[in-house]
Order: C-alpha cells, then sequence, then structure tokens
C-alpha cells in the first residue's frame, strides 16, 4: 500500500515474518526506526547498510526525512522489510526513481518464509531416527 498524505509518503514493506510502515517528508536526513536511530536499532553494519541502500541508488539521503515502524522476525527480516517499504515509498514520492531502484532489486518482496513443521517429522524436512528393530 502507498499513499501520499499531506506532503508525507507512505508505504508498507514486508519480509519474512517483518512488517515495515515507513514515512517519508522532504527534511533533512533524518532517520528514524521505532524511536532510534538505525544503528541503535539494528546494531549491525550489514543491516545498517540495508536500510540506508535505497537512499543511497536514489541519491537523496540528505534530502529526506525517513520514520518507520517496524514490528515481527528478527533483526534480518526486520531491515529487508524497512529496505522494500522505503523503496516503494521514494517511487511514490518521484516515480523518475523507480527504473534505478527496481534495476537494484529493491521493489521485489523476498518471498521466503520459515517452512512450517510438519505432523509425524521432527522439524519441517527433519525425520526421527529410523530403526529397523
Amino acid at each position: 500500500m502507498v499513499e501520499q498524505i499531506e506532503g508525507r509518503y507512505y508505504a508498507t514493506g514486508r519480509r519474512k515474518t517483518a512488517t515495515a510502515r515507513v514515512w517519508i517528508t522532504a527534511g533533512s536526513g533524518k532517520f528514524i526506526v521505532n524511536k532510534k536511530e538505525p544503528i541503535k536499532y539494528f546494531k549491525r553494519p550489514t543491516c545498517e547498510t540495508m536500510v540506508a541502500s535505497p537512499l543511497e541508488i536514489a541519491k537523496l539521503s540528505n534530502k529526506i526525512d525517513v520514520i518507520c515502524t517496524v514490528r515481527g522476525g528478527g533483526l534480518s527480516g526486520q531491515a529487508g522489510a524497512v529496505r522494500h517499504g522505503l523503496s516503494r515509498a521514494l517511487v511514490a514520492y518521484d516515480p523518475e526513481l523507480r527504473r534505478s531502484i527496481k534495476r537494484a532489486g529493491l521493489l521485489t518482496r523476498d518471498p521466503r518464509m520459515v517452512e512450517r513443521k510438519k505432523p509425524g517429522r521432527a522439524g519441517a524436512r527433519k525425520r526421527f531416527q529410523f530403526s529397523k528393530r
């Protein structure tokens, strides 16, 4: 879902079981994830660079303020959800950016999910130890 409300652009991003709600506005480059800085929230440099990648591709790091809330999943799933939502919000902000963001593969929702545990199995695919006797 992508919307524009009074100069703010909103988009939803998802990855694994994480869901991110992202709002962007024209500003000075402030980035907030669940009321914290991305460095303090994600704690991993890889997640931090993953989240900032759509802004780097669009060359808008110092021109857009980003506020997002993210729930569910782990840190890497949440980082992917924020990146997906931010990419979608940037395309709503400026449709000219779609080509470069799409080419980087940031608009595609990563569909990989944890496979469910099946009855009669130790896990999703693992079987219990076989014994002939």
